[in-house]
């Protein structure tokens, strides 16, 4: 026995084809307009499985560990350590495997909170539904039962009751319905209800099968009205589920991924180059062997930033954790951190975000166009008394509109009679009421469609044409349009209906557009500030989202609005050129939003995208970062990797700022450390042709960059300089390399300078302590000089900003003690360290003042470049 409905279901129908009749949509289900048995249900709930979206378990712990491990920047040092203790560094190995742990328990703990935080947000689609069964399995005349039962219990061909305030179980057909409207903006992203009613009208060729009105779909909510309704799927197969399955995985490597893996394999091809280097550089020239592969792979492991992934993980959960605890913001992937301070374009829908999900008052209009509050009363005095007689639960969103705008005296002047409430077919509404000073007479207040009410005025044909051309001019310019309409007829007893809805006096029109919210206009400003471009990717009237644009502040021009039907026509090279200069995109499907997004990724950009319905998924996953509300739907919060606890523009732009942080923190460090990194290999290569003797031994190696690290550590501590924050922060390799060259042969040529100093100063026929002498100066220097690169290139222009040192000088400062301090000490002798003479440290001052020379020239050239780059952007 079939139970799914061609069209209704997940799958669909293609567009064109027949929509079932009610009569064939029971028979392919098996059930009838009174429902199923219990017998029934009970045996398809076994068969089918229940009603529920197949949930995604978060990953364990452990499993998350082992994930950190495949990050390449790990997996570098992993190896390095598994060098090193082949070469029996064992103190080496064990320092680098210690870093590998903490890395990887830092974002395994990370990104398990924000799983679990995540998991705290879940809501169910529904909780319970009013079915219609029967519980006599033999006794087919037996009337069935409407009763409450959880959701999950829901089968294929049950039949069930909706009203206002409900949100729909499953996928439905409806039987029965009066008055229905419903939201459902989470699949289609349609802003406002949308009629549905039971009729077996034929859908129009091409048209999508969330238009037809005969169908109701699990994620959607009821606005107004009420229906009986069959069931045509539940569970994975419904259309709410079907986001599941597409796009299961993110369309190419983020931002992030690409930034890591292209530094990562510069950094490979640095140490698999270095150690064979050294190795046979000091065996043709200095005859040594084997016993120099300690000190090679000590030379590998200088180059590598060995607390990259530590400081990286820090920054990022650092900076995750303080929007969660300031901002409600759950960042769930920590990478996602690095690829939203990435983002320069940010795709979004209008409703909710730039938009209230609710309509205001615009203007109310005589029938000459000019401004008349007399239409906006009585348009209020049908409201009111619509809401009043015809027992609707709460006013629809217009009505509401209307009556927020007027005063409720006016209202109350008159006396209610009748109402003949709103109805999808004729699109109108009426209510009669007793006008004061008026005895024996009615007034009808019409309110409605403007065709529809336009048809039923005593018009002359120029003077309907005029007025429908009024309409239209309103329509275009993004706004709503409600007509107005009234009539007077002698008071009667027996009840109103639609026919009397004739011979109308047109009184004019009310426009309504979108409430714009309260903080979308300063977020935008903050945004472009930051040189993040908006784009609306949306399904609504162009003209609505160009009007919200608009009202906003954002320029929209008239080539600035693309549909789908010219996006349709499109190859992705033009849309990807068309999509760089264009603002709106209205009327979008799920795959019109997901190729959007993937076009604008290609040509370039960093693309966030920030949804909250089933329909958005696909654009979610496509972006490199994926932007969610706490209310979206449950499908879409797992597939995003930021969750909002509002939808708002401001909490994303303190996430990118967040994000501009933790970015511009870990890029000065790779800038600082793979530079003076850089300098070292290049100085210890040449020091080791030149000297009978090891340039620094292994131990000392080791215990230079436990300094390094420890003070470096600083840096996911600082606050980058302002204007970090204006721009998209992406690690570029080819410009890092370019950095790490120039500084790094800056700093080279500061330890040969030393090397020098060390030359004149204390080697001499009285001095029988060579090696360790020159061990201790190198060793004093090289803090030296990180403690100013340090300073130097991380501050910058702040240093007169600062009133008291920030972290990374405190750590400078405390890494130059360190350097002069620990060859004089007792500790010194343990590794290889002795005392130097008073004249060693003047020359040393003369070295480093020119360092710092050269440091502060090469700085400015470099922010003069950058500055020119990026106005040539």
């Amino acid at each position: 026995m079939a139970v799914s409905v061609p069209g209704a279901g997940a799958a669909g129908s293609p567009a064109g084809h027949a929509v079932p009749s009610v009569l064939e949509v029971l028979r392919r289900l098996d059930s009838g307009p009174r429902g199923l048995t219990e017998a029934q249900a009970e045996e398809r709930l076994e068969r089918l499985g229940a009603n529920t979206v197949p949930d995604r378990r978060a990953a364990s712990w452990p499993r998350l560990f082992v994930r950190s491990l495949r990050d390449p920047f790990t997996a570098v040092l992993l190896c390095l350590g598994l060098v090193s203790a082949a070469v029996f560094a064992w103190g080496t190995a064990a320092v680098i495997l210690l870093l590998v742990v903490v890395s990887c328990v830092l974002r395994a703990s990370g990104e398990h909170r924000a799983d679990r935080s995540a998991a705290g947000l879940r809501e169910l689609v529904a909780t319970t539904a009013t079915v219609l069964r029967r519980a006599d399995d033999e006794d087919t005349t037996a009337a069935p039962t409407a009763r409450e039962i959880p959701v999950d219990e829901l089968v294929p061909g049950d039949v069930v009751r909706l009203g206002p305030g409900d949100l729909v179980p499953a996928d439905v057909r409806l039987l029965r319905a009066s008055g229905l409207t419903v939201h459902q903006a989470v699949l289609t992203g349609e802003s406002i209800p949308v009629a549905r009613y039971a009729d077996d009208i034929p859908r129009e060729a091409g048209s999508g099968l969330f238009e037809q009105p005969q169908f109701c779909f699990q994620g959607s909510s009821v606005a107004s009205g009420s229906a009986t309704a069959v069931v045509t799927a539940t569970g994975a197969h419904t259309r709410f589920a079907a986001a599941h399955g597409r796009f299961s995985g993110r369309a190419g490597a983020s931002a992030f991924d690409r930034s890591v893996h292209g530094v990562s394999w510069i950094l490979i091809r640095f140490m698999l180059l270095t150690p064979p280097l050294v190795l046979m550089a000091n065996a043709a020239l200095r005859g040594r062997g084997l016993e120099t592969l300690p000190f090679a792979v000590a030379v590998a492991v200088g180059l590598t930033p060995e607390m990259l992934p530590v400081l990286v993980t820090t920054c990022l959960a650092r900076g995750a954790s303080l929007l969660a605890r300031t901002h409600g913001v759950i960042v769930k992937r920590l990478p996602a951190l690095h690829d939203v301070g990435a983002v320069d374009v940010l795709c979004l829908d209008k409703t909710g975000t730039l938009t209230q999900d609710r309509p205001v008052v615009d203007r109310s209009l005589a029938p000459d166009g000019q401004d008349d509050p007399e239409v906006l009363h009585w348009a209020a005095v049908n409201a009111w008394w619509t809401l009043q007689l015809a027992d609707l639960p709460t006013p629809d969103a217009l009505d509401e509109a209307i009556l927020d705008a007027v005063g409720e005296d006016t209202l109350l002047a008159y006396d209610g009679t009748a109402a003949v409430p709103f109805d999808p077919v004729r699109r109108l509404a009426t209510a009669v009421v007793r006008t004061p000073g008026r005895l024996g007479m009615h007034t009808l207040v019409v309110k409605g469609d403007v065709e529809a009410v336009l048809e039923r005025c005593a018009l002359g044909t120029d003077e309907r044409e005029r007025l429908r051309g009024l309409a239209a001019g309103q329509a275009a310019d993004g706004l709503r349009v409600l007509a107005l309409a009234t009539a007077d007829r002698p008071a009667r007893t027996r009840p109103y209906t639609p026919a009397d809805e004739r011979g109308l006096a047109f009184r004019g029109l009310v426009t309504l557009r979108d409430a714009l919210a309260p903080t979308a206009a300063g977020a935008l400003n903050v945004l472009t500030e930051r040189d993040v471009t908006v784009k609306i990717l949306t399904g609504d009237h162009p003209g609505t989202a160009a009007r919200a644009c608009r009202d906003l502040g954002i320029p929209v021009a008239e080539d600035d609005v693309l549909t789908t039907d010219r996006i349709d026509a499109l190859s992705d090279t033009e849309l990807a050129e068309l999509a760089s200069r264009t603002t709106v995109f209205a009327r979008c499907t799920p795959d019109h939003k997901a190729r959007i997004t993937r076009v604008l990724r290609t040509a370039g950009h960093t693309v966030g995208f920030l949804g909250d319905g089933v329909n958005d998924v696909p654009a979610l996953r496509a972006a490199d970062v994926g932007i969610a509300p706490r209310d979206a739907a449950d499908v879409t919060r797992e597939s995003a990797d930021v969750v909002l606890a509002e939808k708002d523009l401001t909490a994303i732009a303190h996430a990118i700022a967040a994000g501009r942080q933790a970015s511009g923190n870990i890029a000065t460090y790779l800038r600082i450390t793979l530079s003076s990194n850089l300098g070292n290999v290049i100085a210890m290569l040449a020091a080791g042709l030149l000297l009978p003797f090891l340039p620094m031994l292994p131990a000392q190696v080791l215990i230079q960059n436990l300094c390094f690290d420890a003070a470096q550590l600083a840096f996911a501590h600082d606050r980058p300089h302002p204007s970090v924050l204006g721009r998209p922060t992406v690690l570029h390799p080819r410009d890092l390399l370019r950095f790490i060259a120039g500084f790094g042969l800056l700093n080279a040529v500061a330890d040969l300078a030393t090397f020098g100093v060390l030359a004149l100063a204390v080697h001499g026929p009285g001095n029988s302590d060579d090696e360790a002498v020159f061990h201790s100066g190198w060793f004093t220097e090289n803090l030296l000089t990180q403690a100013l690169v340090m300073v130097l290139l991380s501050v910058g222009r702040r240093t007169a900003e600062r009133r008291r040192p920030g972290p990374v000088a405190r750590a400078a400062v405390a890494l130059a003690v360190v350097g002069l301090l620990l060859p004089p000490s007792p500790l010194g002798p343990w590794f290889g360290l002795t005392a130097l003479p008073a004249v060693y440290y003047l020359l040393l001052t003369a070295v480093l003042v020119l360092y710092a020379a050269g440091l502060l020239a090469a700085r400015r050239r470099y922010e003069r470049r950058l500055s020119a780059a990026s106005h040539r952007s």
